[in-house]
This record gives C-alpha cells, sequence and structure tokens, in this order.
C-alpha cells in the first residue's frame, strides 16, 4: 500500500478519516487487557514498519480525531487543521522506523503534529480579511476590526470520540471549553510556542517534563513559557470564562432558547432576538473582521441584514460543541440559498455571541449549498 497521499486539491479526503475497525485504543485492547494489547500494538507496529498500510492505518486510528482536535486548537482553522493531520500521518508512515518506544506511540504523534502546527503557524500563510460582500446591506460602523479572521468552526459530529480518553493529570480546563469558540479565539493570539505549550500542559495534561522533550526544550522553558501563556490568555478570555454556564448540549433549556432563536431569526423579528441578547453580545463574521458588541448595535445589525424584506431560513447544526445553523436567504423563486454558518454561545438562558461564518463553510457540517421551495 502506498503513503497516505492529499488529493489533487491539496485537501486530505474525508474517507481517510472514518473509522477502522481497530483492536487496540489507548493501550488496551477491547477486554482492557494492557498485556494483549502491547502484543496487538507490537505485531501491527512490526507489520507497519514494512509497509503494510492497513496495519499502520489500525495502529493510528484510535488517535486520528484527538490529533485533528489538537491540530484545530493550534491553528484556529478546520481546513488547516486537516491539512496538518495529513502532514502528520505522513510524516509518521515515513518516520515509523526512527519510533524507538521510548515514549507511547500517541506521545509520539502528538510531538509530529505539534511541530507541524508549529511551522504552519510560523509559515504566516494565514487567510487575508474580506472585505463587506453582502449585496444591498450597508452594516452599522463596527465596534472594532477583529484580529483573528482566518477562524474556522469545528464540525460537531468530528467531535464525537475526539477525546482520546480523560485528560492528564496536569490538565485545567474541560475538554468541552477548550474546544469552544471563545476559548479556541483567544489561543490564536498567543506566540505559538507560548500556544503548544499550553495546550498540551493545560488542555492535554502533559507533564511539564513530557513537553520539553515534545518541543525539544527545558523543563524551566517550558514553565516560563507557560506563565506567559497564561497571563495573555486571562486578559483575552477571562472575562468570558467567568460567565454563568450554559445550559447542557440537547437539553431542554438549550431547546428552548435554540428554538426562540429561531422563530426570531426566521420572522426578523428584532425585537424578540433581542430579548435574548445578554447587555454585552458580541458578533463577529470572520474572514470579514467586523466585529459588533451590545445589544443596541447587535439589534442595529440584525436589522440592517433583514432590510429589504430578507428573510432565512434556518438548519439546525452543531460547531464547536455549540448550537449552530445553516443559514439560507430565500428568493422569489423559492429556493434558498446558503448564506453561511452561525454559532451561538449561550450563557444561561442568554445568547451571548454569535459568530457568522462563510458557506464556504457549510460542506464541511453536511449542509447543502441550497434548499428547494419549500
Amino acid at each position: 500500500m502506498q503513503a497516505p497521499r492529499r488529493r489533487e486539491t491539496g485537501r486530505p479526503a474525508t474517507a481517510q478519516f472514518a473509522p477502522w475497525p481497530v483492536s487496540v485504543r489507548n493501550g488496551r485492547d477491547k477486554t482492557g487487557k494492557e498485556g494483549e494489547a502491547s502484543v496487538v500494538t507490537a505485531d501491527l507496529l512490526s507489520r507497519a514498519r514494512t509497509g503494510n498500510g492497513d496495519a499502520f492505518r489500525e495502529l493510528t486510528e484510535p488517535y486520528r480525531r484527538e490529533l485533528l482536535v489538537h491540530c484545530y486548537r493550534m491553528l484556529g482553522s478546520f481546513q488547516d487543521a486537516e491539512d496538518a493531520l495529513q502532514d502528520t500521518l505522513l510524516a509518521a508512515w515515513q518516520g515509523l522506523a526512527g519510533f524507538e518506544g521510548r515514549s507511547t506511540l500517541r506521545t509520539w504523534l502528538y510531538r509530529i503534529a505539534t511541530h507541524r502546527c508549529l511551522d504552519a503557524r510560523r509559515s504566516a500563510r494565514r487567510r487575508p480579511a474580506k472585505e463587506w460582500d453582502v449585496p444591498g446591506v450597508e452594516p452599522p460602523e463596527p465596534t472594532r476590526l477583529g484580529e483573528v479572521v482566518w477562524l474556522q468552526p469545528f464540525p460537531g459530529a468530528l467531535l464525537e470520540g475526539a477525546a482520546g480518553g480523560p485528560p492528564g493529570p496536569q490538565a485545567r480546563y474541560e475538554q468541552t471549553e477548550s474546544i469552544s469558540l471563545a476559548f479556541v479565539t483567544a489561543l490564536q493570539v498567543l506566540p505559538p510556542r507560548q500556544l503548544a505549550v499550553l495546550i498540551l500542559r493545560d488542555v492535554l495534561g502533559f507533564h511539564a517534563s513530557e513537553v520539553a522533550g515534545l518541543l525539544d526544550s527545558s523543563v524551566e522553558s517550558v514553565n516560563s513559557a507557560l506563565k506567559r501563556a497564561r497571563a495573555s490568555l486571562q486578559r483575552r478570555w477571562g472575562p468570558a470564562a467567568g460567565r454563568e454556564p450554559p445550559p447542557g448540549p440537547g437539553s431542554p433549556a438549550e431547546d428552548a432558547l435554540v428554538a426562540k432563536f429561531t422563530r426570531a431569526w426566521e420572522s426578523a423579528d428584532v425585537g424578540a432576538l433581542v430579548t435574548l441578547l445578554t447587555g454585552d453580545v458580541f458578533v463577529s463574521m470572520p474572514p470579514m473582521p467586523f466585529e459588533y458588541e451590545g445589544r443596541d448595535l447587535v439589534g442595529r445589525f440584525c436589522a440592517s441584514l433583514f432590510g429589504a424584506g430578507r428573510r432565512f431560513d434556518l438548519i439546525p447544526a452543531r460547531a464547536n460543541g455549540q448550537p449552530a445553523f445553516g443559514a439560507y436567504l430565500r428568493t422569489p423563486a423559492g429556493i434558498s440559498h446558503g448564506t453561511g454558518l452561525y454559532v451561538l454561545t449561550l450563557t444561561g438562558d442568554r445568547i451571548c455571541a454569535m459568530t457568522c461564518f462563510a458557506n464556504s463553510v457549510l460542506p464541511s457540517f453536511g449542509l447543502p449549498r441550497s434548499l428547494p421551495s419549500r
């Protein structure tokens, strides 16, 4: 079998991330017996080193989704994370002979993935900001222009099975909050090395000595970078972390709030919409840098979208563990064309943020480009 390859577009094939039957997962076999699992792992490793692609894929499958999430946290872009994961698997395939077993296979893969993401961060190949391009809509003056215009949402379906077991003892963040849009956005402004250290230590729970080994650094350097990263993250994300927690996913409270938002948005009822927002609600729309803060200003922005009779249909989805919607603009012909993906951030029984992404992300969520006449 050939080594993992890219498609002609440079993007990895979705099929490459489909589950494979595996007998080993996180160091144990299906019965939980470590001894038997180690024998199976050794057999897979031996066969993979001889060029057996099926063995390599079975060996790495248990870690693919958690590595994809790791790359996403590092890069803030789902597309870039897919590419980084593909680079990681290719490098692992090519370098498998050099894996001596002095660390676990999972740790070795995290080392490769982290360095691939650091290379991507340092290359400065970021998607540029886009000009306002909504025909017939004149938006109000934004509160500010955002920095993280390359941000993309992470499909909720791919979060299933991505935790890779409980985080290590050094972890400071719950898995749900560490994939939230607010947290991932705050990560993106950290310098690359600080970003890697914080994710490896505070999200994944690796020990300082392990992180030093992963990054070819010293424990003192890791601890120093972590201290600076925590301080920067606290300034950026601290206020959001202090909010009332959101209702549980799929809970009656979340369902009720989502239903109210859907009714208000589809009927263009700005008054009803504004009652669902916190006073400091925040709206952003990458890759456009426009950002709006405060209930009154967000209300005016929404009114501008509904102006001239524009009406939308919403199709529910989930992104980053949060409620999301594919947004479709109705046309006189009856067909609704996809305009983007909205992701809501909830706090208590209110909406404290909405992130509006371009329609290019819809296929990643299994959503169509348009809807037929209703």
